[in-house]
């Protein structure tokens, strides 16, 4: 009988070792858990980005304004007859300063 129960509690210890430590135990199952988490926000994340960017093609398929804000913003082009001023953060008040301007135009003129 001795023998028999020390059986079933080597048994049951191996059946236990392999639900928490094997490769589709406990464990495993847990970390790929983990993973399936950040996956689902990775995809969340990747729907916003292409959300965002379908956006942007149907603007630039409908008209001019999306590639003119576009190249105003990101590319810093500027139309003929506009001036351009650059206003930095950490001039003293007071001090005006032009930084750029389309050649053929005064700005002391807009004023």
């Amino acid at each position: 009988m001795r023998i028999l129960i020390g059986i079933m509690i080597i048994l049951l210890v191996g059946l236990q070792y392999k639900a928490w430590f094997s490769d589709v135990g406990y464990l495993a199952a847990e970390k790929l858990r983990v993973k399936v988490a950040q996956q689902h926000k990775r995809t969340i994340m990747l729907e916003q980005r292409n959300r965002i960017l379908t956006a942007e093609v149907l603007a630039f398929k409908k008209g001019l304004d999306a590639v003119e804000a576009r190249a105003r913003s990101k590319l810093g082009m500027i139309k003929r007859g506009e001036t351009f001023y650059l206003v930095t953060e950490g001039v003293p008040a007071g001090v005006r300063e032009v930084s750029a301007a389309v050649p053929g135009t005064d700005p002391e003129d807009s004023w």
